[in-house]
């Protein structure tokens, strides 16, 4: 639980320096998150699925899990970005 609070508080900071976040945001992210848990350090994992959320559409339905798998591009640029090794 705490781990989460402090990842929410994160995805605030940084959903502020990028724009503004919506509810729906906040709650894919923290799906990917929860999905990616283990793979790398937690302030990677969330770079990671920010960066994922603000490459899809609003009116997306799949998770970033999900859309990850047929958006290669994207998915290799938010490596990069997150610094994911």
């Amino acid at each position: 639980m705490k781990t989460t609070l402090l990842l929410l508080a994160a995805f605030f900071i940084t959903a502020n320096a990028a724009g503004a976040a919506t509810t729906d945001d906040v709650k894919w992210i923290n799906q990917c998150v929860r999905d990616n848990k283990g793979d790398a350090a937690a302030n990677v994992v969330l770079k990671y699925c920010t960066c994922m959320n603000n490459k899809m559409s609003d009116s997306e339905t799949q998770s970033i899990t999900q859309w990850e798998k047929t958006h290669v591009a994207e998915r290799k640029a938010c490596d990069r970005e997150a610094g994911w090794k």
